[in-house]
């Protein structure tokens, strides 16, 4: 018995010694082959279609120099190098912008696909190609030449990024159209209001007048014919929209910019943190691109040709997010017995019919149509279409028309002066931005710029009737009567997506602004002194003072106070030094205790996939609270039992659930617990096996969505959302600048710039990239003319 015990020893010893040689094997085969997919940085690579040698040097931090004798080798090279580090990256965005998602995954982006083609950005893009300059459509051609040159390279030596290969798929040839429909999904990102409209309109047929007021931020004095409009042709909200698609809310961004009386160098400083999603990799390229014409440094986004945000040797400038009303919803009425035609000034009117197929991989290729009418596509009855719908949703968009984005990038890149940049602007239509700029002769300048709409009637703040000529647009603000500000004598301009016009301004651009607390902050921050640093600026954006807590916290510690409730939390809470610090427990309270408010507020009144959707539940919960402590509740308030019975209720619940998941013991609660970061791989979430690999490890980070240092957490509290990028610029030095890129430069996972940027971001370290050509411990490679 013995000696069998033994022979079964030896087999399965043997079994698992030929598994664990297969597992080696294959390990080493992936490590191989993914290997062999990183980009090569240094030695001679020839390039099909350069005219003359190309230098790309990559400092440090992975940033590529790329130094070319003529523009068009400049956007060739730049091009080729986009391509060599985030090529996947290039290709998903561009399936995801154009509605072809489903024919590399299959039938799971089916509805992720019809969306984007509704939403019709390829075919904008199409349509704003042909307005271009002769000049920016070769700066395009250029552009996808280097990114071909480098498919056709890969293909050939098998080295395509890894993901191609774990998906199955090879990346088709580069197009101008790529380049501009991936800049048409960032005006779908940064500049959406459509919910807005979709979610007022249901709250008008399924709620009180009184409740819908109380969810107005300005209820509109003469807005009855159009209230009664939308009562009386109901558009089905509740079912028909994905909320998982609609741009994040907190999409907007810092920025700030000093005169030389402000600073001790006596020259500007300027400072620019968009806030959008965290991802591996990043949403930003960092480059320096340079010919004989320009020596420009900052960030693109992949798959387009120049550099929108950061310097060049005069000048430096940034953005955040205006967020105007630039999307109409209009109620349009389909014929009965043809539903491509929609009723206009009582006449049947017929719908452009864009026939679509949407190829899925694995299964048959599907047929899709989007209909647009005089105002735009249809954008509602996209989940039911084998209902007949007695009135549907039109959208009218900025982003629809023919604009030339890409056109004032290049020319900004060369500006020299005010001047030239503003002119540059006249290009820049969507999204609208609120522009900072600085200069070394000692300007600092503001503009908010795109294209915002002049209505007929309304002011934009719910659907109006389609079928009357009586409304629509009449044109847009035009380009010298948008906000703007030169030289301010107070030394400062700075913006956080807030108000940026008085009651004195005579056109409509929002009603929605961002809450002001960031903005309160930085200009708190800036009335402190009169000679600030590159230090203390970057101290400034990492600023974690909850300025919004400051606001509401004492008047929720007296209503709670009142109940005689909850000592300990009490307590703990009016200790709290308002700082959103990875080791306090109250800034962890103070957050859910918040959502938790608006869950009570609003949660029952509404479907599950409407209150996904709904708009600015801070703003609208901020403005209920703020009269409920004034002695004025209203319906929501009154519902939750009083103002002080909701705000101990939801306090008691955000107790109950921080104690199930962090323990009974207050002391112990840690806001870091609860808030970190991961830069997410769009492929991780498909194995947590991938996610291992691709993400980066959840690390505490302090901050918030409402202070300075932007980081916004989802349900579960990982930050996914935040100072995508930080940038300041000293104009008595513009030799070089100061940036954080999170997660890092590179899409490969095996790069050392993969992840590299993580604890800087969390951390605050920045790193400087020169523009002079003095790069410590680069690596070197020559891009050889063919």
């Amino acid at each position: 018995m013995k000696k069998k015990l033994s022979r079964y020893g030896k087999w399965i010893g043997s079994i698992l010694g030929i598994l664990v040689i297969m597992v080696i094997a294959f390990a080493l085969y992936v490590n191989y082959y993914i290997d062999k997919s990183l980009p090569q940085i240094e030695g001679k690579i020839s390039v099909k279609g350069m005219d003359q040698d190309v230098t790309v040097t990559r400092d440090e931090k992975g940033v590529p120099h790329i130094h070319a004798k003529s523009d068009a080798d400049l956007y060739r090279a730049q091009g080729f190098v986009q391509a060599q580090d985030r090529l996947f990256q290039m290709d998903l965005s561009r399936r995801q912008a154009s509605g072809t998602l489903s024919e590399i995954i299959g039938p799971s982006t089916v509805k992720t696909d019809k969306f984007f083609r509704t939403f019709s950005l390829r075919d904008a893009a199409k349509k704003s190609y042909d307005g271009y300059s002769k000049k920016a459509k070769q700066v395009l051609a250029w552009y996808a030449e280097g990114v071909n040159a480098y498919m056709e390279q890969a293909k050939e030596k098998g080295t395509l990024p890894y993901e191609f290969k774990l998906l199955g798929y090879e990346p088709k040839r580069w197009t101008e159209i790529d380049s501009l429909t991936i800049g048409k999904y960032m005006a779908y990102d940064l500049g959406g209001n459509w919910n807005m409209l979709a979610f007022r309109h249901w709250a008008l047929t399924n709620l009180t007048a009184d409740e819908v007021q109380e969810l107005m931020i300005h209820y509109p004095d003469n807005a009855k014919s159009i209230i009664e409009e939308n009562i009386e042709n109901p558009v089905k909200v509740s079912g028909q929209f994905d909320a998982s698609l609609i741009p994040n809310e907190f999409n907007g961004s810092n920025n700030w910019v000093l005169s030389g009386d402000k600073t001790k160098s006596g020259k500007p400083l300027l400072a620019d943190d968009p806030h959008l999603g965290l991802s591996t990799p990043s949403i930003w390229y960092q480059m320096h691109l340079t010919s004989p014409t320009q020596n420009v440094s900052g960030v693109i986004f992949t798959g387009i040709p120049g550099i929108i945000l950061g310097h060049n040797d005069q000048i430096a400038w940034g953005v955040t997010n205006v967020g105007p009303d630039v999307q109409d919803l209009y109620i349009e009425i389909p014929n009965p017995d043809n539903p491509t035609q929609f009723k206009y000034e009582n006449k049947w009117e017929q719908a452009e019919v864009r026939k679509e197929k949407i190829q899925v991989k694995n299964q048959k290729t599907i047929d899709y149509e989007v209909i647009v009418t005089r105002h735009g596509p249809v954008v509602s009855d996209l989940a039911f279409k084998k209902e007949k719908p007695t009135a549907v949703f039109s959208m009218q968009w900025t982003a629809l028309q023919s604009t030339q984005e890409l056109q004032a990038v290049l020319n900004m890149d060369k500006a020299k002066n005010w001047e030239e940049f503003e002119t540059a602007l006249n290009d820049f239509k969507v999204p609208a931005q609120n522009f900072v700029f600085a200069s070394k002769d000692g300007t600092i300048a503001y503009k908010a710029n795109g294209l915002i709409p002049i209505r007929k009637r309304g002011d934009g703040q719910f659907p109006v009737p389609g079928y009357s000529a009586d409304y629509g647009w009449k044109g847009y603000i035009d380009f010298n009567h948008l906000p703007k500000v030169i030289n301010p004598d107070n030394g400062y301009i700075a913006t956080a997506n807030n108000k940026v016009v008085g009651s004195g301004y005579p056109y409509h651009i929002t009603d929605f602004w961002a809450q002001p607390y960031r903005y309160e902050r930085i200009v708190e921050m800036l009335e402190e002194k009169d000679d600030f640093t590159v230090e203390d600026i970057k101290n400034m954006q990492l600023d974690t003072e909850n300025s919004y807590a400051k606001e509401f916290l004492p008047h929720l510690i007296e209503s709670v106070k009142k109940q005689h409730k909850l000592k300990d939390i009490v307590r703990m809470m009016e200790d709290w030094d308002y700082q959103d610090s990875i080791s306090e427990g109250a800034p962890l309270v103070f957050h859910l205790w918040m959502i938790k408010i608006q869950d009570q507020l609003f949660k029952k009144s509404m479907p599950a996939d409407v209150y996904q959707m709904m708009p600015g539940k801070y703003n609208i919960a901020d403005e209920i609270l703020r009269q409920a402590y004034r002695g004025k509740p209203g319906e929501f308030v009154d519902k939750a039992g009083g103002i002080d019975e909701l705000v101990t209720k939801a306090l008691e619940e955000t107790v109950k659930e921080i104690k199930k998941n962090y323990g009974d013991d207050v002391s112990k609660w840690r806001w870091g617990d609860y808030h970190q970061v991961i830069f997410k791989h769009p492929l991780s979430s498909a194995s947590s096996i991938l996610a291992y690999f691709l993400d980066s490890k959840a690390t505490a980070v302090s901050g918030s969505k409402v202070t300075v240092r932007a980081a916004a957490s989802n349900k579960t509290g990982i930050v996914d959302h935040g100072a995508s990028w930080r940038f300041i610029a000293d104009l008595s030095d513009l030799s070089k600048a100061y940036h954080i890129v999170g997660p890092g430069q590179s899409e490969h996972l095996r790069s050392k710039w993969y992840h590299d940027q993580v604890d800087d971001w969390v951390n605050g370290k920045y790193h400087e990239t020169v523009i002079n050509g003095k790069i410590l411990n680069g690596h070197t490679l020559i891009l050889k003319a063919e």
